[in-house]
C-alpha cells in the first residue's frame, strides 16, 4: 500500500468514526484483529445492536466504487471475528455488518453509510 493510500485510509477511518459518534454510535473497538481477520471498527447503537463496520476509502471511482472491494473473502472473515467477539463480550443481542464508503471530492469526504450490507 502506497503512503498516500494509506494515508487516505487513515483519514477515511478518522471520518468514519466521527460520522457513526455523530449518529449516536459509540465505540466498542478500533481496528479489532482475530486470527486473519481486522474490522475496522466496532460500535453500539443501542444495548442490544452491536455493528461490525468496513470503512472503504477511494481517491475516485475510477476502478470502482468502495463498498465493491469488499470480497466474499472479507465478508467471510468480518462472520469470524462478529462471532468471537460475541463469544468475548458474552453478546446477546442483534449483530450487524455495515460498510462505510468514503470517496475523496473537491468538497472533501462523501461517505455513503450502507446498513446491513451483508451477513
Amino acid at each position: 500500500m502506497s503512503t498516500a493510500s494509506h494515508a487516505l485510509g487513515h483519514i477515511g477511518e478518522e471520518a468514519a468514526l466521527a460520522y457513526l459518534l455523530a449518529q449516536g454510535y459509540t465505540v466498542v473497538h478500533r481496528n479489532y484483529r482475530y486470527q486473519r481477520a481486522e474490522v475496522d471498527l466496532i460500535m453500539r447503537l443501542s444495548e442490544q445492536l452491536l455493528v461490525f463496520v468496513e470503512v472503504k476509502a477511494r481517491s475516485s471511482t475510477r476502478f470502482g466504487h468502495p463498498e465493491e472491494f469488499v470480497t466474499a473473502r472479507k465478508q467471510q472473515l468480518f462472520r469470524l471475528a462478529a462471532d468471537q467477539v460475541q463469544y468475548e463480550l458474552n453478546w446477546t443481542g442483534d449483530i450487524r455488518f455495515d460498510i462505510l464508503a468514503l470517496i475523496t471530492t473537491k468538497q472533501g469526504l462523501h461517505i455513503e453509510h450502507f446498513k446491513d450490507a451483508f451477513y
